[in-house]
Order: C-alpha cells, then structure tokens, then sequence
C-alpha cells in the first residue's frame, strides 16, 4: 500500500534529519579543544511478513518469504575517540594526553571527565581548567606557588616549579582516568563527561600506566573532526532525505490515482 511507503519514507527523513543535526553539530565545533566526533547509527524497524520463509504450499515447502519493511530509525550515536593532532601552545598549565585517559575535574562537588588541557590557575594559585562560566579545579588538586617563574610537567604528570632564585620543588601528581566503556559516557557540554553505569566507574593510576596515555606538556589535542568527511557525509545525508520526500511524493501521487479511478 502507498500509504506503507509513505510511511517508511517519512521514518527515513525523520532519521536522517537527525544524522544532519550530529553532521552540524561536528563541524560546529571542529575547533574546539579534543572534540570526539559523533556518528549516526540507523537500525530498520519492523516488518509485515505477508508469507513466511519455508511457508508449505502445493508445489512443496517454499526456499523464502514475503516481507516489507515499515522503515528505519536511530539506533544510537556513537563517539570517535581517536587521537586529535597535537598542537603546540605557550600555556604554562597547557596539557595534552597521548594516548587514551581523561583529566577528572571537580563540576559543582561531581567528578566530570576531560581531555580539553586548557588550564590556567586561579587567583588563589589553583590550577582550574579555563572556562568562562566557572573554574572548576582539576583533581587531584594542585596549586601553583606565588613566584613560581617557570612550570614543568613531565610525561608521566609529576609538576614541578621553579622561582626566580632558581630552586625547583615538586608540587603534584597528574592523575588520569578511563573507562571499560567510553561510548557509556553522558556528554555534558563544556568538554565534560560524566561516568554512568553504561561506562563504569573511573580507574585512575598515573599517565603511563595501566593502559594510560602520556602527558604533553605546552600541547593541547585539537578536535578529531575531519571537515572533508563531514563534508561529504552532509551531502549524502541531503541527497538521502531527498530521496525520501521524492518517495512521498510518488507515493502520494498514486493514491491520487486510485482515488480517481471511481471516475472511470
């Protein structure tokens, strides 16, 4: 029947409307500091068996079956957690992770997850990572003495000072965090995660150990957007829900037809 069609086309635009948000929303922030891109993941939906495989009829036991399909949804949207390039800043407290693991962060009194390393410190001495709605301190704490002239912070995250009379002393441990499933992580905006039962809980060890990626120092990840490919697939998911109107349209016309044929 046209109206199943016209159906299972509008699932498909409805679909596909989505896939163009989650295109959109990877080029917007194909800047932005150790942006994972998202995917799109369809799934079909039911489907009316008119005959089923291995149905037995007169001439013997039939090899298929009849079926139609009633269109297609979302499945879900996944996350690309492969490696940004690295890009070289002047930041002091700049950071970047090479390899997997995620800064944790204090967010109101919860633990948040990050692979943005944009951090500064605060008037206090704190380190915080930059945000121009709050500051929210990186966990373990660490804070940066007054005169501190010079910051290093080694592959494996231990962070060192220097004053102006030339001593160095050791401040703090980087910690990194990962999950047995990054795809079960809330995005929450602001570059953050947060753990939920999908992702399970934090493990924690310092960079270099345990799986854990490395600490660059005076880097930061840049997003792991590929214009050219959100490019292209923008185009496709155009031409895509273009098709499914067109099949509305054919659609619509011939229940036009049927309509009309009580004319004749």
């Amino acid at each position: 029947m046209s109206l199943r069609a016209i159906h299972s086309a509008a699932s498909g635009m409805e679909a596909h409307q989505f896939s163009l948000d989650v295109v959109a929303n990877n080029l917007a922030n194909a800047s932005t500091t150790s942006f994972k891109r998202s995917r799109t993941n369809f799934e079909d939906l039911f489907y009316q068996n008119i005959k089923l495989p291995g149905t037995d009829s007169a001439a013997g036991q039939t090899g298929v079956g009849t079926s139609v399909g009633l269109g297609t949804r979302v499945a879900s949207t996944s996350l690309d957690f492969k490696q940004g390039s690295l890009l070289q800043s002047n930041g002091d407290l700049d950071m970047a992770i090479v390899g997997p693991g995620f800064f944790q962060v204090d967010d109101a009194g919860t633990p948040a997850y990050m692979r943005a390393g944009n951090f500064t410190r605060n008037s206090t001495g704190q380190v915080v990572v930059g945000s121009a709605d709050s500051g929210r301190l990186l966990q373990p704490a660490i804070t940066v003495p007054d005169g501190t002239v010079n910051v290093s912070i080694t592959g494996d995250g231990v962070v060192s000072v220097e004053d102006a009379n030339g001593d160095i002393q050791n401040i703090g441990q980087i910690q990194l965090y990962r999950f047995a499933n990054n795809q079960g992580l809330l995005q929450r905006g602001e570059n953050l995660y947060i753990e939920t039962p999908a992702s399970g809980a934090a493990i924690s060890d310092i960079p270099g150990n345990n799986g854990l990626g490395q600490i660059r120092h005076r880097h930061l990840e840049s997003s792991n957007v590929e214009p050219v490919r959100e490019l292209v697939d923008l185009i496709k998911t155009q031409r895509n829900f273009e098709l499914n109107s067109q099949t509305i349209k054919a659609a619509d016309q011939m229940l036009q037809l049927i309509s009309n044929l009580r004319q004749f």
